[in-house]
């Protein structure tokens, strides 16, 4: 694997700098995608006089920081947006995608969970030292060293995030049983109807029809699922199942997207696009 020459070599073997130069594509395409979402659901008049989240925000940062970044949000959620748009455009790749990375880094001032903050800040440092990012919608393949480190760096982040969530899978009995799953599916069932966004789920009715209850079989039948996503992320890096675990990841990651697609769709979306860190 093309993962073991780069390290044997002290990084100096070649790569497809075409991989980074995809990623950087499918980076920017995502992020453009939930920095356009986030002017929804009450995020442009987030901060507004009289607000909650202005209120949280003086009494975390104070008076003077507070007013500080209710003055900037607005403005940056339009640059870092266009910046992302830019960026999977190809034009000024460097300078776009720190603004991207600042816009993002925004978020941990007043995100609850940030951790899709966090893995999109990980995976865009591995795209800040990349030799050769590209330009345009133009794909190089031609072997080079430009980009070897880089990808190394996005394989590592990929597999750390992957390997460390099978441990806690598998040490949740709740998730390993299926038991969390089929709890989340039958209180989504009992409470869609009362949810303030309806739109923010986009699970199929043939799934509610089928494994909304909390029956034994319901349970087996999630306990299977809960099998294959721990399956999955445990194999990510062996060389002889790496392409059974990314087809199944592809898989998994679109399924679950359904269930919470803006929340998930920066974590699915960048995560798929680390794939193609995988590949030599």
């Amino acid at each position: 694997m093309w993962f073991f020459d780069a390290l044997a070599s002290g990084f100096r073997s070649p790569t497809d700098p075409g991989r980074l130069q995809l990623f950087r594509i499918a980076y920017g395409s995502v992020l453009a995608l939930r920095f356009a979402l986030s002017f929804g659901q009450g995020g442009w008049s987030r901060f507004a006089p009289g607000s909650l989240s202005l209120r949280l925000a003086q009494q975390r940062f104070g008076p003077r920081r507070s007013r500080l970044l209710a003055g900037i949000y607005r403005p940056a959620l339009i640059v870092r947006t266009a910046a992302a748009v830019i960026l999977a455009v190809g034009i000024a790749p460097r300078l776009t995608l720190l603004l991207v990375l600042a816009g993002a880094a925004m978020e941990l001032l007043y995100l609850k969970s940030p951790a899709a903050v966090r893995f999109t800040l990980l995976t865009g440092a591995c795209l800040v030292v990349a030799g050769d990012l590209g330009h345009g919608l133009t794909i190089e393949h031609h072997p080079s060293t430009a980009n070897t480190w880089a990808q190394i760096l996005l394989a590592l982040v990929t597999a750390d995030l992957y390997w460390n969530s099978a441990v806690q899978k598998i040490r949740s009995v709740q998730f390993r049983t299926g038991l969390y799953l089929a709890q989340w599916m039958y209180a989504y069932t009992q409470l869609k109807d009362q949810l303030p966004y309806r739109r923010q789920n986009a699970i199929p009715g043939v799934v509610l029809r089928h494994t909304s209850n909390l029956t034994p079989r319901d349970i087996r039948l999630w306990r299977l699922v809960a099998a294959a996503v721990i399956t999955a992320e445990i194999v990510l890096l062996i060389p002889q199942t790496t392409p059974y675990a990314v087809a199944a990841g592809i898989t998994l990651h679109a399924a679950f997207t359904l269930l919470k697609p803006r929340q998930l769709l920066t974590f699915s979306g960048l995560t798929v696009g680390s794939y193609l860190a995988f590949a030599g």
